[in-house]
């Protein structure tokens, strides 16, 4: 699940800002440059970390994203690393940026969250996000967020709870396969079926009417997340501003109305979903607007279900159709599972699914190669030492998640699929060099869940249909997903 999913790199996708500002390159190149430099200069003696400032004001920009839309997406990371070392410093979207490719200093960066560094993003998602959400959010109301939420998804009822759940969402999904003539769109089925999930998770809401209008209005409002920074009326950020106001009315009424039943209930029992979670435990805070601080951070926590998650559906099914080996293997582990439950006409459980090594290994090593969450964004609050180098106060610092998963020192051959390469680390690895979720205080906690969700994706797809896919490609740019949405055709078994 991981909301946190917005560290996926969201600043690149403000690649269309370099039109517009390349008009004014030479003021950068009078102003600002000069006294870029003036201040790196004074602090030569702090072993900045090397690298260059690229052209006036869009500096490295243009590399940066180019190298995206190739099949080795990290080269603009890997060339610098070659040139300057593991720690670099460039010039990318308007802002002087430190590199890390090096794990080390990416978990220095990661668990050093609030009191060192905090969250940098560009100013469409803070202004589509709020002042309040759960990305821009420090210290103690945070981590008070994260402990609530995590120890929600992580307990014993809820887990019962989901499993059967997306079982349900994932078995219907499926069965309606067999009705299609043509190419089922890989990537669309998925976001149907993880958006449905995580909304019941969240509001309890089921499919229907409501659904719907909730999902059409969410697909508005995310995609000022990838635009401009103009609010002018009839741009695409101020289409997607009006689109928040529309969602955050009818989240309002479903708290409202939850609000009203908790009240009337004298013993409270297990939370139905998030909003119960957060109604009970900061409703009564007199810090915030609980209603408005609730709605909009429930709307942020949408964003998994459009973007992370069905995107490591669909990657897996486009990895595993390349790799027929791998796929066999996949479909044994599997079908034995299925013949299991059939024979002891027995439920499934949430660890019978995580139980499963290879499809683990499997959702693993497509965690790593895709890096759908590629790196985290922060910025320092002073000056910072690590292993020899300096991260100057006021910088924004880039912890290149995806460069350390590619890099050949940590995973041989790391352009290739291979689900064995994890049989000795285990499906539960959690090491520098393998973080998709994040780290430290904002690890995502939604990361069993989403594990579970692709798990029982895979198990119910495999045991169902054979499928063809045709040939598609991989886009990084400006988020992760197929060019052509993974078209396949299904035989049902």
């Amino acid at each position: 699940m991981g909301w946190e999913t917005s560290e996926k790199s969201w600043v690149l996708m403000m690649s269309g800002v370099v039109g517009v500002v390349i008009s004014v390159g030479l003021l950068y190149k009078l102003v600002i440059g000069r006294s870029d430099e003036r201040s790196v200069k004074e602090k030569d003696e702090f072993v900045i970390p090397r690298g260059r400032w690229g052209w006036p004001l869009i500096g490295e920009t243009l590399e940066f994203i180019a190298s995206a839309y190739t099949s080795k997406p990290v080269t603009f990371m890997d060339t610098r690393k070659s040139l300057y070392g593991n720690v670099f410093k460039t010039h990318i979207l308007g802002k002087a940026i430190i590199v890390s490719t090096d794990p080390d200093v990416n978990k220095f960066i990661l668990q050093n969250h609030g009191n060192v560094f905090i969250p940098c993003y560009p100013k469409t998602i803070t202004e589509l996000l709020g002042k309040s959400s759960i990305l821009q959010m420090n210290g103690s109301l945070h981590k008070k967020m994260h402990a609530l939420i995590g120890g929600y998804l992580k307990s014993p009822q809820f887990k019962a709870r989901i499993t059967q759940d997306i079982e349900n969402v994932v078995r219907l999904s499926l069965s309606s396969w067999t009705n299609k003539k043509h190419y089922i769109y890989l990537q669309d089925e998925t976001k149907k079926i993880t958006f449905e999930i995580l909304v019941r998770v969240l509001l309890s809401i089921s499919p229907g009417e409501e659904m719907n209008l909730l999902k059409i209005e969410f697909e508005e409002f995310i995609k000022g997340l990838i635009c401009l920074p103009i609010k002018l009326p009839g741009t695409r950020l101020y289409k997607s501003l009006k689109a928040k106001e529309r969602l955050l009315k009818m989240v309002k009424r479903v708290i409202e109305e939850r609000q009203i039943a908790l009240k009337k209930i004298q013993e409270k029992g297990f939370p139905d979903d998030v909003i119960d979670v957060l109604l009970r435990d900061i409703g009564g805070s007199d810090e915030m607007q609980p209603l408005d601080f609730i709605s909009g951070n429930i709307i942020e926590m949408m964003i998994p279900g459009e973007e992370t998650v069905p995107t490591a559906m669909t990657l897996a099914v486009k990895f595993l159709t390349d790799n027929p080996v791998a796929l066999a293997h996949l479909v044994e582990e599997n079908m034995e599972l299925k013949k299991r439950k059939d024979h002891s006409n027995e439920e499934y459980s949430w660890t019978d699914y995580m139980s499963l090594p290879f499809t683990q290994n499997v959702i693993n090593e497509t965690l790593r190669l895709a890096n759908i969450i590629n790196a985290v964004w922060r910025k320092a609050l002073k000056d910072v030492k690590i292993k020899g180098y300096l991260i100057p106060k006021g910088w924004c610092v880039l912890a290149s998640l995806s460069s350390v998963h590619m890099d050949e020192m940590n995973y041989e051959n790391p352009y290739e699929f291979d689900p064995w390469r994890w049989k000795q680390t285990g499906a539960g690895v959690s090491t520098n060099i393998f973080t998709p979720f994040g780290g430290g205080q904002r690890l995502c906690p939604g990361l069993e869940l989403s594990r579970l969700e692709i798990s029982i994706f895979l198990h119910h797809l495999v045991t169902t249909y054979r499928w063809g896919a045709e040939k598609d490609d991989i886009i990084y740019f400006p988020t992760v997903r197929m060019k052509r949405k993974l078209p396949i055709t299904i035989m049902p078994l």
